[in-house]
């Protein structure tokens, strides 16, 4: 535990990547096995189960540090994260022997079945034997919460450097549903069971959005054009007479589309393929609202596949005939997608084919991007015809053209505290559209404003309250925004009716009173 909180506090003290490589390399190649293994588990977001609520931790810890609950509550508003605010103000010596990182998740995890009284006792133990920056690591393995500005990505590098493996063979053996409960160091990373591999995905290979000059370096001809489709991206895999269905979350999500088991038996073994789930029916795509219904089930019904079909839009083959093929130019992998689908076309299988678009000028893509919204994609993918299937996002081979968003003005109406560096302003946004007399709330956003707009908001909102509701606050409406969504559809969950996706700040209206803002009326006529 001492060597893994030492390793976090070396991270949360530097910006530099190189240092944070350097910093997580000698912890691999010093750490026993066992901690390494559940160093890396931690580092790619899995986490043990959390044993207790955080509101039995908030009162344990005004407990033990003998404070009111309002002021315990108030420090953690003003701290913004309840792990950092416990070890704060939990200020005792340590105490007693501490336990390596692997033996105190153990820990943590048998704690789950056991009473609240006896939950109690070995936290408070913990609280005190752990030093200040140890009782925070600890804090956090118990909250779940563990961002430290590590990503998964530079995790990964500094692994292969200590093992000496390949960073994308890496990455690929870290993919998939795995548990340092049931697998060793040596299974995961060092020599894996290929039969234990079966199911696992390959890492998904990402996008950036395009950059201003892009047109006036590139040749429309040397670029493979499809449109980017609305959906959920998912990886389809057939090894072995069965199939499983992958979301870029790495989530196995096999179970929530059954209508695509049949292709374990109609596609090749070996073969994986990389698409978008869409719901499709009568020939039509319909819209992600349609899909979300899907996505939230636990299990589906007849009648809600009868209702929300699903269909896989094919956009890459990762695997064929049992073969890794990704670093094939992606002209030469198109090919073989495209024979596999004309293969099976005639069998009415839930498979499409992501057209690949002809161009022979930028200003006819321009026109194509246009048409997204009527072809119910969110714009335009551009990938370098030559380009092999990497990991993650890496700048230059794959571009996505999304369509122009969405816009709005709405008025400001609540804030709430940020985290981080911002814990002691309000940068987190509520804004309503105009319904009569009264703002309706539509969506909160929290990105889109420069740091000097956020302090002068701030300032707005500290000179302006109504009301609070502990870390919220209500303003006088005043400010108006104009709010950027990518899509928009009905939704009876939200009080306005309406749902958008991906809100954020587009620019501050110091040109519009309260009055100009948008009414609800004007947001329901963006539905399509």
């Amino acid at each position: 535990m001492k060597r893994f909180a030492k390793l976090i506090e070396q991270l949360d003290s530097t910006n530099k990547t190189n240092q944070k490589v350097a910093a997580l390399t000698q912890y691999f190649l010093e750490a026993p096995k066992e901690d390494a293994l559940w160093s890396v588990a931690l580092l790619s977001h899995r986490r043990p189960p959390r044993p207790v609520t955080t509101k039995l931790m908030r009162s344990w810890a005004s407990e033990i540090t003998k404070l009111p609950e309002w002021l315990f509550e108030e420090s953690y508003h003003i701290v913004g994260d309840l792990a950092e605010t416990i070890a704060l103000l939990v200020r005792q010596e340590a105490k007693g022997k501490v336990p390596s990182l692997s033996q105190c998740i153990d820990e943590i995890i048998n704690l789950k079945p056991k009473q609240e009284s006896q939950k109690k006792e070995y936290i408070f133990k913990r609280w005190k034997s752990l030093n200040n920056f140890e009782r925070f690591v600890f804090n956090k393995i118990l909250t779940g919460g563990f961002r430290i500005g590590v990503s998964q990505k530079l995790m990964t590098r500094a692994l292969s450097k200590a093992v000496k493996i390949n960073e994308n063979i890496l990455a690929h053996r870290l993919m998939g549903q795995w548990s340092p409960k049931t697998i060793t160091f040596e299974e995961l990373i060092l020599n894996p069971n290929p039969q234990d591999q079966i199911s696992q995905p390959y890492p998904f290979f990402l996008a950036y959005a395009l950059e201003e000059d892009f047109q006036g370096k590139e040749k429309v001809i040397n670029w493979h054009i499809e449109h980017k489709w609305d959906g959920m991206r998912a990886q389809l895999i057939i090894r072995e007479r069965k199939s499983f269905l992958w979301s870029r979350g790495e989530e196995l999500i096999t179970d929530k589309f059954p209508e695509l088991d049949c292709l374990a038996n109609i596609l090749p073994n070996g073969t994986v393929l990389d698409g978008e789930l869409l719901p499709y029916k009568d020939g039509q795509i319909g819209n992600f609202n349609d899909l979300q219904k899907r996505i939230g089930r636990k299990s589906v019904s007849a009648k809600l596949k009868q209702q929300i079909p699903i269909v896989i839009m094919l956009y890459d083959i990762l695997e064929w005939e049992g073969k890794d093929i990704r670093s094939y130019p992606l002209m030469d992998r198109q090919d073989l997608l495209a024979q596999l689908f004309e293969k099976y076309d005639g069998e009415k299988i839930p498979i499409l084919l992501s057209e690949v678009l002809k161009f022979s000028s930028w200003e006819q893509v321009a026109v194509e991007r246009e048409k997204a919204e009527d072809k119910r994609s969110e714009g335009l993918m551009l990938k370098d015809k030559k380009s092999s299937y990497g990991v993650g996002r890496k700048k230059g081979n794959w571009w996505k053209w999304k369509s122009n968003p969405k816009t709005i003005d709405a008025v400001l109406t609540y804030a709430m505290r940020g985290h981080g560096r911002r814990t002691n302003m309000y940068t987190d946004y509520t804004f309503g559209l105009w319904e009569d007399n009264n703002l309706v709330t539509f969506a909160k956003a929290y990105s889109g404003l420069t740091d000097a707009e956020i302090k002068k908001v701030d300032q707005f909102i500290k000179q302006n309250t109504l009301e609070r509701f502990g870390p919220v606050r209500q303003v006088k409406p005043e400010l108006v925004f104009e709010i950027a969504f990518e899509g928009i559809a009905p939704s009876s969950r939200h009080k306005s009716g309406v749902a958008v996706r991906f809100p954020r700040i587009l620019r501050w209206r110091h040109d519009k009173k309260t009055n100009d803002a948008n009414s609800l009326e004007d947001l329901k006529q963006l539905l399509p």
